[in-house]
């Protein structure tokens, strides 16, 4: 942002006087310092931290979306919007998306996931696209968890940027008391869950149906 200064006239003084440049100048720093005070005031964020394991056989199954981050790729789904994870022989998981549109219709999206690091890394990366694609790393996109209850019950995945972000549940509902606590430690994290849209099915965010 440009601050302007506004030029004293030259011209003959009028009986209204320009304000003197030296009250402008003072002005000037003072906004000037009032802007670089709020930049210090707010610390540049982290890393985003995950979980310190996740036992992936556990973590299989079936979880309903609670709230979201809104994003392009479920811009059709109305309500009802799960996913179901499948352990493979390799050690990779089928990962099916299934939403519901306005229309009714179910719709559904089969990727692949695989972990980074050791078996109980927290840290996955999922593709949708077609397996001959798998090569470029361009197709992978950051499956991070990053809080997790532990019953493995309510989750939150994000990924290094916190562009995106989901909770997810084992049954369309929750508790509310579980819900907002993890809202706070997700904020505690850097994440703008003013951002989050909460899923038709679960009800508004911390609150009961």
């Amino acid at each position: 942002m440009t601050l302007r200064m506004a030029r004293a006239e030259a011209a003959v003084p009028t009986r209204r006087p320009a304000w003197p440049a030296a009250a402008a100048r003072t002005l000037a720093v003072f906004v000037q310092a009032a802007f670089v005070g709020a930049a210090v005031a707010q610390p540049a964020l982290g890393p985003l931290r995950t979980v310190e394991q996740l036992d992936l056989p556990r973590y299989m199954g079936a979880w309903y979306e609670i709230a979201k981050f809104p994003n392009r790729f479920q811009a059709k789904c109305a309500s009802d919007t799960r996913a179901e994870y499948t352990a493979q022989p390799d050690g990779t998981v089928r990962v099916v998306n299934r939403c519901r549109t306005e229309t009714g219709e179910t719709t559904e999206a089969v990727g692949l996931a695989r972990q980074v690091g050791g078996p109980n890394s927290p840290k996955l990366q999922v593709r949708f696209a077609p397996a001959w694609l798998s090569w470029w790393p361009g197709v992978w996109g950051d499956y991070w968890i990053v809080d997790l209850e532990p019953d493995y019950q309510l989750v939150a995945v994000s990924e290094p940027r916190r562009a995106y972000l989901w909770i997810l549940a084992r049954s369309p509902r929750v508790d509310p008391a579980r819900q907002a606590a993890m809202v706070k430690r997700l904020a505690e994290q850097g994440l703008d869950v003013s951002r989050l849209q909460p899923a038709p099915d679960a009800g508004p965010l911390g609150q009961e149906r």
